[in-house]
């Protein structure tokens, strides 16, 4: 795999990468609107949230926002049902991809019994899915890296085709768990992609104040696989060095990091004051930047997103999370009975 440090389609400038399809990575039309869908569905399921935290209506919430493009764009590359993800708390793009639905996260969110990641038991965007093959991730940050590993350890032993990938912000990349998760994957070349969703912060500390290098991608030489710079903001290009690195996992070459820089639009948290460490100037040149915007001014350029198609879209996305709100504030909360069920002591 080609190391870059900056990986981009074109998509914006109106260029196109070599494909018998007239889309780049021999991608076809409902695959644009898929991925389009995707990603209005995930900011408008954010903003919701946040609306509803500063309605009192839930306590915590935390934003997906400016991390869509690569989220949707390395999930769409994976292999529904045979593929594991084990995503970190703001992969609300990933989890719907992969079949999670907006009640799904609304039930989580307002901690209702019929929560699928929880029964209504943990914070919101922890999410889980058995079926899906979503992995619940533990609180800490970066504990889901060599968990991840010893998932794709396991995959390797019993000689299944699945591929793990492990989602992460840069702030995890200073956590031991990160080194150790990618020095053992790479000696056993397991088959597992690691994604940095890279949008510069630690929470409040900056990127030159956690790493003294410019790019998380260049860690991988140290542990023996190719580490990969994208723009994180370009939702083709994620795509296409997702599925490289995917394939080439799924074939027996082992791992691939790669890193998406991208920028998050909001605070860290619904608790947290981006006010403090970011200024404002900051925040609205990567508004400008938006991932969304940028990919349906691509679609609008080929016309595969005539507005009146972007109008039915989006009229979709809003009539599916009004009725995921509507049924997650209407169902039981979880039967106080069951408090210490499923727990475990030594």
């Amino acid at each position: 795999m080609k190391t870059t440090k900056e990986l981009t389609t074109g998509a914006t400038e109106g260029k196109e990468a070599p494909s018998k399809s007239p889309f780049p990575f021999g991608l076809i039309e409902s695959d644009l609107l898929g991925m389009y869908y995707h990603l209005l569905l995930s900011r408008l399921v954010d903003e919701r949230m946040w609306s509803l935290n500063r309605q009192g209506k839930v306590p915590f919430t935390i934003s997906c926002r400016g991390h869509e493009a690569a989220q949707v764009g390395t999930a769409y590359a994976l292999r529904k049902g045979t593929d594991f993800v084990v995503p970190y708390y703001r992969d609300i793009g990933v989890v719907l991809v992969m079949g999670m639905t907006p009640r799904d996260l609304m039930l989580s969110l307002f901690a209702k019994a019929e929560d699928p990641s929880s029964g209504g038991r943990q914070m919101p965007n922890h999410f889980g899915h058995a079926a899906l093959k979503i992995i619940t991730g533990s609180s800490p940050v970066a504990t889901q890296i060599p968990q991840a590993v010893g998932i794709a350890l396991a995959s390797k032993i019993k000689r299944e085709e699945a591929v793990t990938i492990v989602y992460f912000g840069d702030g995890a990349t200073s956590k031991g768990d990160f080194h150790e998760g990618l020095n053992f994957a790479g000696i056993h070349k397991l088959p597992i992609v690691f994604v940095c969703e890279d949008n510069g912060y630690a929470i409040s500390v900056p990127h030159n104040r956690q790493m003294a290098i410019q790019d998380v991608a260049d860690r991988a030489a140290g542990y023996g696989f190719p580490g990969v710079v994208v723009d994180g903001n370009d939702v083709l290009a994620v795509y296409g060095i997702a599925k490289e690195g995917i394939e080439r996992a799924r074939g027996g070459g082992g791992p691939t990091l790669i890193e998406a820089k991208t920028y998050r639009l909001m605070p860290h948290s619904s608790d947290d004051d981006d006010r403090r460490y970011r200024s404002q100037e900051e925040v609205e040149e990567w508004r400008r930047k938006d991932p969304i915007l940028r990919f349906r001014s691509y679609l609008e350029g080929k016309a595969v997103l005539p507005e009146v198609r972007e109008q039915e879209i989006r009229e979709r996305v809003i009539r599916e999370i009004d009725e995921a709100v509507a049924y997650a504030v209407n169902s039981p909360y979880p039967d106080p009975v069951g408090l210490f069920d499923n727990l475990y002591c030594v």
